[in-house]
């Protein structure tokens, strides 16, 4: 008997209840964080500020290094990086779209490389002020688009469109969007525990209120791409249609 027939057979006879393990494909969701110069100086400084807006959804959050915006650009010291990462609470797990040269960085750094899918960014702040100039209700009357984040401080956030994979609405107060919600919405950012999430169809990638939160795969089949409702009951997330 060749070695490969024994190694079949004995792998043949370990059932999946005597086994001491199970190895299964799974899909997860991990968030992105595309590197464009990470030897600005205000690189951390920004990126601290982004966290801050939703510190129960990025607390020690794995996190995947898209490094296809960095071009020809040297590698950084990506031991030293993630460390400082790190201190900011999220956990760089992997890098993607890395050249030649980079790839050789974080193999070093012992980062593994992820293949390239749908992903969901945290991407750098949006020129945009983040804020209202008085607070209150905000209306966005054009599609949010991926890669864009919307604030509404101090009050509700009303969106008249759509909302693209990778879009962020983040509100002190409610949020209704009156098109299919396909990005996150983060409602009750400053911990107010009553606002709610409202939206003509639900398909998000990711829903929170006052920092508590449920991602795509937690949401309730039968309410994807209907109208629903989402809010903090004082203990756990509730989804509902409407």
């Amino acid at each position: 008997m060749s070695n490969n027939e024994q190694s079949a057979r004995q792998a043949s006879s370990i059932t999946e209840d005597a086994a001491p393990f199970q190895l299964r494909a799974a899909s997860l969701t991990l968030l992105t964080l595309k590197l464009v110069n990470p030897d600005d100086p205000d690189f951390f400084p920004r990126l601290a500020t982004m966290l801050s807006l939703a510190p129960g959804f990025y607390r020690n959050a794995p996190i995947v290094l898209d490094l296809s915006g960095t071009g020809v650009r040297p590698p950084v010291d990506l031991a030293a990086f993630c460390a400082r990462l790190a201190e900011l609470g999220i956990n760089p797990v992997g890098v993607q779209r890395a050249n030649a040269a980079w790839e050789r960085a974080a193999v070093a750094a012992g980062l593994p490389s992820f293949p390239t899918g749908r992903t969901t960014e945290a991407q750098p702040i949006s020129k945009e002020p983040a804020k209202a100039a008085s607070g209150g209700t905000r209306i966005i009357a054009e599609p949010v688009r991926s890669g864009r984040q919307v604030y509404a401080h101090k009050g509700d956030l009303i969106v008249l469109g759509p909302v693209s994979h990778g879009a962020e609405l983040l509100a002190d107060g409610h949020i209704h969007v009156y098109g299919p919600l396909r990005g996150r919405a983060l409602a009750g950012m400053s911990g107010d525990k009553g606002a709610r999430i409202f939206c003509r169809a639900l398909e998000a990638e990711l829903v929170a209120v006052a920092g508590l939160y449920m991602v795509n795969e937690q949401l309730e089949p039968a309410l994807l791409g209907k109208p629903a409702q989402v809010w903090f009951d004082g203990e756990a997330m509730v989804q509902q249609g409407l």
